[in-house]
């Protein structure tokens, strides 16, 4: 695993108040939460931010991504507009440390309307604890980035 111990973590106006949860119970597991907003719960768009996290990621910025919308899925899309990112939406522990062990995703998508705070940390843990498998799985992970899938 990279030393790079920073988190971009972004929202729409909806997951304000989780994504604080999140970042400080990350920020207590020793990461470095890189909390690009929004800071106000005025109306905004979350394909501007799922993008906005995605790209400190995808430059090597932040190791990781934490993005939060209503139901995950649209902030997720828009992540993965990013070349090289692999971002996923879970709302189960499995799904969570899946991702990680079998697909290498950098990024994790929540939604805020589909899942509690005490889910979502374990989400959150599941995500951050579990490692790349490598071996067939970096093929598959290889298919994906070269769009050969």
């Amino acid at each position: 695993m990279s030393d790079n111990k920073r988190i971009a973590l972004s929202s729409d106006h909806a997951a304000l108040d989780l994504r604080q949860v999140i970042v400080d119970h990350i920020t207590a597991l020793g990461w470095e939460a890189v909390d690009i907003g929004p800071k106000t719960t005025e109306s905004t768009h979350y394909p501007k931010h799922g993008k906005a996290a995605a790209e400190l990621v995808a430059s090597g910025d932040c190791r990781f991504g934490i993005i939060l919308c209503g139901t995950g899925q649209g902030i997720m899309m828009a992540a993965n507009k990013v070349a090289g990112i692999r971002c996923g939406v879970c709302t189960d522990t499995f799904s969570a440390r899946m991702i990680r062990q079998h697909n290498d995703a950098n990024m994790l998508s929540i939604g805020v309307r589909v899942v509690g705070e005490g889910l979502a940390l374990d989400i959150v843990d599941a995500f951050l604890t579990a490692d790349f498998e490598g071996g067939r799985h970096a093929t598959r992970v290889d298919m994906i980035e070269s769009s050969e899938a």
